[in-house]
Formats: structure tokens, sequence, C-alpha cells
């Protein structure tokens, strides 16, 4: 079972906590993860480019020249792909790039995020999250303490409008509720900050 330290917002050691094994200590499968991460960008493309074919490029009505004694190559027509203002060959069109994988696929993927934060000493558990005001200078101060000044995920246990407008305008710092979690996020922060309450709902989530 992984225990982990609980650090206080000074970034002084308050305690330690005891993780599930059948959430935060599992062996990650990178290949999972892999699929789950694809799957969450191409989920997330617009799939809104477009492009004219030529039969869709005005004009091109009138053939250039004759087809025979004028030394050029025979052409058709001055909207084919090689004239400039021509059009575009297998033009791209607007679809959706969107598919879905299994329920129990999406689970492992996370458990396998979460165990791999573990193991590589990337997540920091919060004891408490208590702020004052909509101020971004103490959840700045926190993160400095806490050794997080990169990319950062911060899990908060329920929703909290003033931790979430405190931390929106520090570069890098995304907040997250239990339900909004996903692999992507989870791989893309360099540290993986869980208030303590939110620890509990996790493995209630996910074991």
């Amino acid at each position: 079972m992984p225990t982990i330290a609980v650090m206080d917002m000074s970034g002084k050691q308050v305690g330690t906590m005891d993780l599930s094994d059948a959430v935060f200590g599992i062996e990650p499968n990178v290949s999972v993860m892999h699929d789950v991460v694809k799957n969450q960008l191409a989920n997330r493309r617009q799939g809104t480019q477009s492009a004219l074919t030529r039969s869709e490029v005005s004009g091109g009505g009138k053939k250039p020249w004759r087809q025979k004694g004028t030394g050029h190559a025979r052409q058709g027509s001055t909207r084919a792909p090689q004239w400039t203002h021509g059009g575009i060959v297998f033009a791209p069109k607007p679809r959706s790039y969107r598919y879905t994988l299994n329920k129990k696929v999406r689970r492992l993927a996370m458990k396998s995020a979460f165990s791999s934060k573990v193991r590589d000493n990337e997540m920091i558990v919060l004891d408490a999250l208590k702020l004052d005001g909509y101020k971004t200078k103490p959840v700045a101060q926190m993160l400095k303490a806490l050794g997080a000044e990169k990319k950062v995920l911060l899990v908060l246990p329920e929703n909290d409008p003033m931790a979430a407008v405190s931390a929106r305008n520090i570069p890098g710092v995304k907040t997250a509720l239990i339900n909004t979690l996903n692999v992507y996020d989870v791989l893309n922060a360099d540290k993986f900050i869980v208030v303590k309450d939110a620890v509990a709902k996790i493995e209630e989530v996910y074991a």
C-alpha cells in the first residue's frame, strides 16, 4: 500500500496517508494511457477544416487552348489542381473525429495515470486549501512552497469558486473536480496536487 506525505499550504509535512493499492498502486499500463490520451485529443478536434475541390472552384469553364498543335500540354480547365487558383485534390471537408473507448479501458487508464504520478513522486496531498478571499497571491505562494511552479493540476474535493478563480491567473495551473478529471490533464501536469478530502472520493470512484 503506497504511503504519501500530507503537506500544508506552507510546504510543511503534517502527516502521512495510506493510498489504495487498487487506484494508486497498480502497474501503469502505458499502452492504455496512450490510447486514451489519443482518444481525448481526437475528440477535442473541431473537424471544421474545409477546402474546395475542382468542381467547387468558380471559373474554368472554357478550355484554355485547343487540344493539339500549340506545343503546350493538353488542358481542359484552368481550375484543375495543377493550376494556380485550381481546386484541391482530396480536399478536406468538415467531419467528426470522435470515437469511443470501452469504460473499462478508460478506468484502467485513469488508475494507471494516478499510479504513475505516485511512482514518480509527482503527486502531492494537500491537508486543506483555505483562502480568505479571491486572491491569487496565497495560491502562488503555496505552489512555490510545495515546489510546484510549472504545470500543476489542483484537484478540489468540491466546487470552490474562490479557489478556482484565485488559481486561474497563474500560468500552467488548472483546477479540477473528481468528475472532471481526465487522463490527459493528469499526465500533462508536472505536479498532481490533490486536497486530502478529494483522495477518498477518488478512491471511492475508481476502486
